[in-house]
């Protein structure tokens, strides 16, 4: 069970962990396409009757290069970064799945919409103040 100081520390990190995975895909993407292609063209045939010779085109990545060994390197260190990211994702969406209703409107509402705790209090209705609002869900927390 996580502490309460922890839990908020995470449900702050929940909304930087998605745009990371987000912006650490897009950088794989980028890095994938820059990615050293070498070219090359080799003659066959059938094995059987008519032998007609063909020219075949081929393509891939010159993993022996210098800089493709320093690309996955890279790779590998965006592949870490997007890992991390996830699993801060995946145990804040375990312990948001955890809370009753009421809380997790409210979780989602301060942390991850970024509303003030008087605009939660209306939203939530029921006659709540931003006191009380925000002590139900301090108290929660611990």
């Amino acid at each position: 069970m996580l502490k309460s100081g922890s839990r908020t520390k995470l449900l702050k990190e929940y909304t930087d962990a998605c745009e990371l995975i987000k912006e650490t895909e897009k950088d794989l993407e980028r890095l994938r396409r820059q990615q050293d292609r070498v070219h090359d063209v080799v003659k066959g045939s059938m094995e059987e009757f008519p032998y007609t010779q063909k020219n075949i085109h081929i393509e891939g990545i010159d993993r022996n290069s210098k800089s493709s060994k320093i690309q996955r390197k890279e790779e590998l260190l965006l592949i870490e970064r997007k890992r991390k990211a996830q699993m801060i994702k995946e145990q804040v969406e375990e312990m948001i799945n955890q809370m009753p209703a009421r809380i997790q409107r409210i979780v989602k509402m301060r942390y991850f919409e970024n509303y003030s705790w008087e605009e939660i209090a209306v939203r939530m209705g029921r006659n709540a103040s931003a006191d009380s609002v925000r002590m139900e869900c301090r108290r929660y927390l611990e």
